[in-house]
């Protein structure tokens, strides 16, 4: 096989489920960048993303003895390219997608050259914001992120209206406040989405890439053996509501299952990967159950909400009548996503959540056979 036909071999293996990486020039010069070619051809005796290879199964396939395709596939997974689990009887090797996956663990670990990560940011910048949209969006509408709601909403920030036929019960995975109270253990990382933007010359106004992920639980020990800082309950309580008076997003996976409380993401609408490509309709997260309520009695019309909304969705309705009775602030529900950024930055608590709708979440989201964990 010629060097060509070794990348694109390995392209038609890096798909699952609605995730695939598509045969643009991009894709071969990220490819290029993240393995040489001979790694490329060790890489080829791996099955598709679906699946996990033992040393001895890629060792029968090649020819090649195990320790050194273990040297190499211990590399490529200490620089976030490919996955890597171990079990009790054996270690098992597997190819991850591009989005999400090889992107989250890439940077995750930052584990490459300066330059090369300057090059692989550049590349996926593109991804999202330049030449294409990740094909997940475009062509399954898929929404894998929904949001938890502020530290303090269940206390301050929620109002049951009655008149409105939902549950007004609040369910335990509608509040970020859930994994403080399942867990001791807490660590955060990186932004990957606002880590591109750093090394590409457009960094994020809302936050900087530390204040990234939050991870909770068995979700959070890897990451502080790899040197991420430990935190109590406390200290994880002050993060998050750090997080949100910045204007960020508590982003999880869109589900009920033990994975959506291990980690959440701190998205802006910017520079995240599931919300930023909402300037060409396409969000990867769907709305809360949940819609903010302004008390135009307190409202002051400061503008703080309008000012840290992530989607842009609540404008100032200025007046037309003499007495200025016509004025105030207006929230476009067609747009807002019932994340709670608005409420717990009004100065005044002019702003409540309101319970509109019962969307309860699946009990695992996959892509093809992965969760979302397993990728990243």
């Amino acid at each position: 096989m010629i060097e060509s036909d070794n990348y694109e071999a390995l392209r038609q293996k890096l798909c699952l489920g609605p995730l695939y990486a598509p045969k643009h020039k991009k894709v071969f010069e990220l490819m290029k960048i993240l393995w040489n070619e001979d790694e490329v051809k060790i890489l080829n005796y791996l099955d598709d993303a679906d699946k996990y290879n033992t040393l001895e199964q890629l060792e029968r396939k090649s020819g090649i003895p195990k320790a050194d395709i273990k040297v190499v596939l211990d590399r490529l997974d200490d620089k976030g390219t490919i996955a890597k689990i171990q079990t009790e009887k054996s270690t098992l090797y597997g190819l991850i997608p591009i989005i999400p996956g090889i992107f989250e663990k890439y940077f995750i670990r930052r584990n490459d050259s300066e330059e090369n990560l300057k090059k692989v940011a550049e590349i996926f910048r593109n991804f999202f914001f330049k030449d294409f949209l990740p094909p997940f969006l475009t062509e399954s509408n898929l929404k894998f992120f929904r949001p938890r709601l502020p530290v303090d909403a269940k206390e301050k920030l929620i109002e049951i209206d009655e008149s409105i036929n939902v549950e007004s019960k609040i369910l335990p995975y509608e509040l970020v406040s859930q994994l403080i109270e399942n867990y001791d253990t807490f660590t955060v990382i990186p932004c990957q989405c606002r880590l591109i933007g750093e090394y590409t010359g457009d960094p994020c106004k809302v936050a900087p890439a530390e204040m990234g992920c939050f991870l909770a639980g068995e979700g959070a020990f890897s990451s502080i053996e790899r040197g991420a800082p430990k935190m109590n309950k406390q200290e994880a309580i002050e993060y998050l509501r750090k997080t949100e008076k910045a204007g960020l997003i508590h982003s999880c996976i869109a589900d009920d299952s033990i994975e959506s409380t291990l980690f959440i993401c701190n998205c802006c609408s910017c520079h995240c990967g599931a919300l930023a490509a909402k300037q060409n309709q396409y969000i990867a997260t769907m709305a809360s159950n949940y819609l903010p309520k302004i008390n135009y009695e307190l409202c002051t019309k400061c503008e703080t909400c309008m000012k840290k909304c992530p989607m842009e969705a609540i404008f100032h309705k200025f007046p037309n009548e003499p007495d200025k009775s016509d004025e105030k602030m207006f929230i476009n529900k067609e747009y807002c996503i019932g994340c709670g950024v608005c409420a717990t930055n009004c100065p005044n608590d002019a702003i409540k959540l309101v319970k509109v709708r019962d969307n309860i979440p699946s009990e695992k989201f996959k892509f093809g056979t992965k969760t979302f964990s397993e990728l990243v």
